[in-house]
């Protein structure tokens, strides 16, 4: 069980300003201890379990954020964006003042799962490509998917500026102009110029799982949620496996 620490260590640690901010907050009668209002910030509590509610916003207790987002289009996974607001305008000022950051990418314009936090050894676990942690990509396009194009994806395509070849580690087809394609790399537009290399390209790409961690169905585009245990178990499975 983690040791009791005072209120204004914590309300700092979760990014409400401050530490005198934080304790302006207490004596100004806005923060809330598991629905009781705080009135010491040096009172020494105890983070299991912990409830706040600061200025009438309910927030969970965590001492590392990781969470699961679900990208929509037109934003950038950046905090300096050059054409497009930053999928960092739609969190919450706390995540963003701890500091939290994206676990690798996805272009303005494709949608889905992203994973966002502020511990960097996850950060680097979860992207270091020694890893090879597969992403799955569900591809919308515009010409009818062929089994020739499925077959030469698993085989490997050359792209123009790697004479290495790539490739897509499952193909599922979901219908005609859908397929579900696995990759584990992480190469510069890799998905669309995969598809362009067999003939074919993306209209709409959209991330559905990293590692066994699959987004929750109910997770609405811009919306965000907390990782589990659970889900944080799937994840360094997927790290550990390879």
């Amino acid at each position: 069980m983690a040791k009791p620490i005072s209120l204004e260590k914590i309300l700092f640690s979760q990014g409400f300003g401050t530490r005198r901010y934080c304790s302006d907050l207490v004596y100004a009668d806005l923060v809330k201890v598991n629905g009781q209002l705080a009135e010491d910030p040096e009172e020494r509590i105890s983070t299991e379990g912990l409830i706040l509610n600061v200025d009438g916003e309910d927030w969970e207790y965590h001492e590392k954020a990781y969470i699961a987002f679900n990208k929509p289009p037109n934003y950038e996974c950046s905090h300096k964006t050059t054409h497009h607001p930053s999928v960092y305008s739609l969190l919450p000022a706390p995540l963003i003042e701890r500091g939290v950051q994206c676990v690798g990418r996805l272009d303005f314009d494709t949608t889905g799962l992203l994973l966002i936090s502020d511990d960097g050894q996850f950060i680097h676990r979860m992207t270091t490509p020694k890893k090879n942690i597969g992403k799955v990509y569900e591809i919308t396009t515009p010409e009818p998917i062929t089994q020739a194009q499925i077959d030469h994806l698993l085989n490997g395509v050359v792209l123009d500026d790697d004479p290495r070849p790539c490739y897509a580690t499952a193909c599922d087809l979901i219908s005609e102009h859908v397929l579900a394609m696995t990759i584990v790399e992480g190469r510069y537009h890799q998905v669309k110029r995969m598809m362009a290399a067999v003939g074919n390209h993306v209209a709409k790409l959209h991330r559905t799982q990293i590692g066994a961690y699959q987004m929750p169905f109910n997770l609405a585009q811009g919306q965000w949620r907390w990782l589990t245990p659970d889900d944080l178990k799937q994840l360094s499975q997927s790290i550990e496996a390879k």
